[in-house]
């Protein structure tokens, strides 16, 4: 059974890989093999699905369309215009911008949020948005692990290994994570320097757009406020996230129609859903939760501590880089789940404290994702929102961008964890 779902695993990422037009398809084809030969059992569909994360997408969605239709993207989009040298310091500048919020909620949320004003300067240059947009997904992925809270996989490390909010930033009298995650950002400058070196075209902006309506951004404002205040309630809802963002976008479309009496928009707001992202994204959780439930992490997890043997820097080195390799391909919330305790045996075993190994694991899973489009969630609707833009993102053109990006983040974080921590 492990040797056909992990043949299924890979043919799905070849087709996809060839033909990108269709990942939905083979990623929801694929659930359904596991689902019928019984890789997934049928009564753990529903667990599999990580509702919180397709019911956050849906919701910021519906209100991201409300908050372009009133031109608010435009405005950001002159303000930074104004702020600029050239098209190069553009796109830099709204990497960090996404980064910066990414570190307080999730990475989706981020890019459906900061996205739309990427595309807004780039229609106004009239340039094409791949790059920025792009450069804006893999930000937010890094910035992901800088907090408790804007990464579910911190959340995960929080608590298991009894974690605050502040012990990102200071622990056991040593700096956190956050200072790890902030100087990989900062070495990023230079490689986004370098990707986008041709883009020197001057840009400028003395307009400013009229914004027809203000309830859509104060909707985004309160979003980011409800995501913050959830993260630090204890014993909140599974789906907490996913509930917070459909509640306020009814109430956006709900304040919008009695506005303007018009139950056009309503209707377009909710046509405007990128049905396709949805569907990869379903697709790909029952795909991951059949590797799972094969034991096929569980493998992989045990030859990553096998490799390393009793020698801490050797593992370490194995778990970060393994953790990078492994999440380029497979979801880091399943991956980080399953090595956690299989961590906490080894280092106790070897009698060391274990954080070590556990800032690697964070640090190398959160960023692996931006290898690959469909790595992580937070690119996953980078590269729908291009498409319905009528922009193919190929693994190719992602990667170019993903894999310096990855490996300066990485390298950074893994020498910081060494000589911090080791």
């Amino acid at each position: 059974m492990k040797i056909f779902t992990l043949v299924l695993f890979v043919l799905m990422y070849i087709f996809m890989i060839v033909r990108p037009k269709y990942r939905p398809f083979y990623a929801l084809t694929t659930a359904l093999i596991f689902l019928v030969s019984g890789v997934l059992p049928l009564n753990s569909l529903v667990s599999t699905i990580n509702w919180n994360v397709l019911l956050m997408i849906a919701g910021t969605m519906i209100i991201v369309y409300y908050f372009i239709d009133s031109h608010m993207p435009n405005l950001l989009a002159d303000i930074l215009l104004g702020k600029s040298r050239n098209v190069m310091w553009v796109t830099i500048l709204m990497s960090l911008f996404a980064g910066v919020i990414s570190a307080f909620i999730d990475n989706v949320a981020t890019v459906l949020m900061v996205a739309p004003v990427g595309m807004a300067i780039c229609k106004k240059l009239k340039m094409r948005p791949v790059g920025m947009i792009l450069s804006i997904a893999v930000s937010s992925n890094l910035q992901g692990a800088a907090t408790l809270v804007g990464d579910t996989t911190s959340i995960m490390l929080g608590d298991y290994a009894d974690m605050n909010f502040m012990n990102f930033f200071w622990m056991e009298r040593r700096p956190g994570i956050f200072f790890a995650v902030e100087l990989g950002a900062l070495a990023t400058i230079p490689v986004m320097m370098f990707l986008f070196r041709k883009e020197k075209d001057p840009v400028s902006s003395t307009n400013r757009t009229a914004v027809s309506n203000y309830v859509p951004t104060v909707m985004l404002l309160l979003m980011v406020a409800a995501l913050i205040t959830a993260s630090f309630i204890p014993d909140t809802p599974r789906m907490i996230n996913g509930i917070i963002c459909c509640s306020l976008a009814i109430i956006t479309v709900l304040i919008s129609f009695i506005q303007e009496k018009n139950a056009d928009k309503a209707i377009a707001a909710f046509k405007n859903l990128d049905f396709e992202t949805l569907g990869l994204l379903t697709g790909l959780f029952v795909v991951i939760g059949g590797l799972t439930n094969a034991g096929i992490i569980d493998d992989f997890a045990n030859l990553i501590v096998k490799f390393g043997g009793n020698n801490i820097f050797l593992l370490y080195t194995i778990v970060v880089w393994g953790s990078v390799l492994i999440s380029a391909f497979v979801d880091n919330i399943p991956y980080v789940a399953t090595m956690l305790p299989v961590l906490t045996a080894v280092t106790s075993a070897l009698g060391i404290e274990p954080h070590l190994l556990y800032f690697g694991l964070l640090s190398g899973a959160t960023l692996g994702g931006n290898i690959t489009p469909i790595g992580a969630s937070a690119n996953i609707a980078a590269v729908g929102l291009l498409r319905k833009e009528g922009y193919q993102v190929s693994f190719a053109e992602f990667m170019r961008i993903g894999i310096p990006y990855t490996f300066t983040a990485v390298m950074i974080g893994y020498l910081y964890f060494w000589f911090i921590w080791a």
